[in-house]
């Protein structure tokens, strides 16, 4: 049974955390690596270098969405493919444990479980507006 009193405090905490966890990764890729390593990097992998400021971009804002809460639900399935192209590109090859070199696939995949967790329990506390009626729920 959901506890309807908490569910909405674990929403907001879910959705903080995964929100701030996206900022810091996407500030990683702009502050250290740089976007033109970053892209540089993702040409590496046979991907466009392009697609890394597309990246970068959609971190952040998707970042910003959990954050303040502007269609969270939205939000969070909206970033799940970002990890997914992560742990197919470069994390999936690597095996289960992150502190391999390349880093695993098991915290890309413990992360993309939380976004879809978050997107099934729903928006939370202090949500700018909420994603989907509750009737569309059902």
């Amino acid at each position: 049974m959901t506890d309807t009193r908490t569910a909405p405090w674990a929403a907001l905490i879910l959705r903080l955390s995964l929100g701030i966890l996206f900022l810091a990764h996407a500030g990683l890729k702009f502050f250290v690596l740089t976007p033109a390593g970053t892209a540089k990097f993702f040409e590496s992998l046979g991907l466009p270098g392009g697609l890394a400021y597309v990246t970068i971009a959609w971190e952040v804002l998707g970042a910003v969405a959990l954050i303040v809460g502007y269609r969270p639900r939205i939000a969070a399935l909206l970033l799940i493919p970002v990890l997914l192209g992560a742990i197919a590109t470069v994390h999936g090859a690597a095996g289960f444990w992150f502190t391999n070199p390349n880093g695993g696939w098991e915290y890309p995949v413990f992360w993309t479980i939380s976004l879809l967790v978050l997107a099934l329990i729903g928006d939370g506390k202090y949500a700018l507006k909420a994603s989907l009626p509750a009737s569309r729920l059902n």
